[in-house]
């Protein structure tokens, strides 16, 4: 169980130093040179171990290669990052936390899969947990803009949340119909998505005189941490945890993510928590409870069946 909450504790902790390495360096720029350090560090680790899988690349896959490097690397990191860098880092984390609300809403949408009446509910509590932190927009975040009753940066997380999901669903495309390992997935997208990013970075105007940081070495001993925790420790750690606990139990567990990067950020950042985060959180909370105690219901009968049918 101390490994559940420390593989959270890091996930938290990244929203808080992603905030704090922008006072160093540019946003887009940050996103591309992380991307590509990860990228080229995960194919060279291939290179050295398992270099025969580099023999499985084909020019048809190119195609999807490119989708799943703009969802779940490029378009994912460039919202999330420019959303962070106008709001304080527990609330994109807190709106982040809607992602397995999100992951079904699309498979409804796009794969056409049912959801029942609890579902359904569940659904509609945990959305009901974004409007008491909509009423907590800093001054920070409403000099990005406003759309309606959403900020910007609001609306940007929210995009982010959206193409994480397609990306998940992309990268689990691209392993099955390619043969590829998820180092070798991970891998070749991060390396495209990042420079993606740098182009990005180029195009609209950061600033690149040679490069678009400020102070070299935070930067440098910043984006290193987030490389090492995010695609070293916490990719290990989660596929390892998947072995012991439940996907459903691992995403109860997601839910101390937000309170850990309130923390950090209060700490470390001095950002200031109000109420509403606490009760956003809450709603989350009721609203996952609901649709997980649903999808646990169905396993079972899933499985029962299963148990009941001849060899």
């Amino acid at each position: 169980m101390h490994l559940v909450i420390l593989l959270y504790v890091l996930f938290a902790s990244l929203f808080t130093l992603q905030k704090d390495t922008l006072s160093y360096c540019e946003p887009f720029f940050l996103v591309g040179s992380r991307m590509l350090f990860a990228g080229v560090l995960l194919l060279a680790f291939l290179a050295v171990k398992h270099r025969d899988v580099f023999s499985k690349i084909k020019l048809q896959h190119l195609g999807g290669i490119a989708l799943l490097a703009l969802s779940n690397i490029y378009l994912t990191n460039i919202f999330e990052i420019w959303a962070i860098k106008h709001m304080v880092s527990s609330k994109a984390c807190l709106i982040y936390s809607l992602s397995p609300f999100v992951s079904s809403l699309v498979a409804f949408v796009v794969l056409k899969e049912t959801l029942s009446s609890k579902k359904t509910l569940g659904m509609l509590v945990g959305f009901l947990g974004l409007f008491p932190i909509l009423f907590a927009q800093s001054a920070q975040e409403l000099s990005a803009g406003k759309f309606m009753i959403f900020t910007l940066a609001e609306l940007s997380i929210v995009g982010a949340v959206f193409c994480s999901v397609y990306g998940w669903i992309m990268l689990k495309k691209v392993m099955r119909d390619y043969d590829y390992s998820p180092l070798m997935a991970n891998g070749l997208s991060m390396l495209l998505g990042g420079c993606f990013a740098i182009v990005h970075s180029y195009a609209v105007g950061e600033n690149w005189a040679p490069v678009p940081v400020l102070q070299m070495r935070p930067y440098l001993m910043n984006t290193i941490v987030m490389t090492v925790i995010s695609n070293i420790i916490c990719y290990n750690l989660y596929g390892h945890l998947l072995k012991k606990f439940t996907a459903t139990f691992m995403s109860f567990a997601g839910l101390v993510t937000p309170i850990f990067a309130s923390l950090f950020g209060y700490l470390l950042l001095n950002e200031v928590i109000t109420w509403h985060f606490f009760v956003s959180i809450g709603l989350f909370t009721v609203g996952l409870v609901i649709f997980y105690r649903e999808e646990i219901a169905n396993d079972r009968v899933f499985q029962m069946k299963t148990a009941t049918e001849p060899a």
